[in-house]
């Protein structure tokens, strides 16, 4: 079967999604790109010529286009203010909806959104795509394998300096908002645990080219005792670490480092006497399967799966709220200065 799709915001990010359908031959066949929908028309059709849609429908108005394409799915680009009208509107006409991340600007509108796919009866994901990369497939095959033992504490440092320009610059809570969920997500679904409460300290340091937030430190306590710390800044420039973050999993027997690249490193307690009883490197395996590891396709993919089977997709609403849950709770930490439970 194809599925007609029509796409909500032709802005940059919008590319990558196109990519990854028309370099996906699984993708390509199942779905028909029908309609390109922007607050800016000549933005949509630039769109379409770039990627040779031909006749595809280009507008300004979601519910307008989708009138007129009939179509089954919206992929949902826009900014995360205009996030909630767009996947009402496609609820509303029978539309499946896979959303950029954040799945909402706020918790209320995001359980509204669940609420609001069950009424439907669809499916409405949000695209966590850095979940589906080889580095953390590989640490979450690790971590369930027990090499290192039960997991205590996960730590995360994100240090880097990119010049957006645009909306980003602008926002407000930006390092948590628009980039810090990834590494978030990643480590409720490498760990498995669930978040409880968070402390966070967000500060826009000196230099920094954005309006506010640009860097944050918070501390998560999630389920089974087990802490999960984070260092980030957006406005760090010099030498830079991954875009996915430098991680260190620690268990009761040993611990997994990776830098977000291509280097894994993972150890086991040593043998050795004395006050430092050494280690004994073990192996860090591939991914159990290659195929959730290409980032947007994959993603994609896992929706398309959901779609036809009926079952939730690994990111559905309903699972990724607990992930915007981490967000917004180190937000309001900041704002306050105290711990919030995220438990409830």
């Amino acid at each position: 079967m194809t599925y007609n799709v029509v796409l909500c915001g032709c802005g940059a990010m919008a590319k990558g999604w196109l990519r990854a359908v028309q370099s996906t031959p699984d993708l390509r066949d199942a779905l028909s790109v029908v309609g390109l929908v922007d607050l800016d028309q000549n933005v949509a059709r630039a769109l379409a010529d770039e990627f040779k849609l031909g006749a595809v429908v280009t507008g300004t108005d979601l519910g307008e286009v989708l009138e007129q394409t009939r179509a089954d799915i919206v992929f949902d680009v826009v900014i995360p203010a205009a996030r909630h009208p767009v996947v009402r509107t496609a609820l509303a006409h029978g539309c499946h909806v896979l959303s950029e991340k954040p799945m909402s600007s706020s918790m209320s509108e995001a359980a509204d959104l669940i609420e609001a796919a069950k009424a439907a009866g669809k499916i409405h994901s949000v695209v966590q795509n850095r979940r589906f990369i080889s580095g953390v497939r590989r640490m979450r095959r690790f971590v369930e394998s027990g090499v290192i033992g039960d997991i205590t504490a996960i730590h995360c440092d994100f240090f880097i300096g990119p010049h957006f320009g645009g909306f980003r610059e602008k926002m407000d809570n930006v390092l948590l908002l628009d980039m810090a969920i990834h590494t978030f997500d990643a480590a409720r679904y490498v760990s498995g645990k669930q978040p409880l409460s968070v402390y966070c300290l967000e500060t826009n340091p000196r230099g920094s080219w954005y309006a506010h937030g640009a860097s944050a430190n918070a501390v998560f306590q999630l389920s089974d005792d087990v802490v999960f710390t984070y260092r980030g800044s957006w406005c760090a420039e010099g030498e830079r670490t991954s875009w996915e973050s430098a991680w260190r999993i620690v268990g009761t027997k040993g611990m997994l480092t990776w830098d977000g690249e291509e280097t894994f490193k993972a150890s086991v307690a040593g043998t050795q006497d004395g006050l430092l009883r050494g280690f004994t490197p073990v192996e860090v395996l591939p991914p159990a399967r290659e195929e959730e590891t290409h980032g947007h396709a994959s993603v994609i993919a896992d929706f398309l799966k959901a779609i036809r089977t009926g079952q939730p997709s690994e990111t559905d609403g309903q699972d990724n709220i607990k992930s915007l849950a981490m967000v917004f709770g180190a937000i309001e930490s900041a704002r306050t200065g105290r711990s919030v439970d995220l438990a409830a």
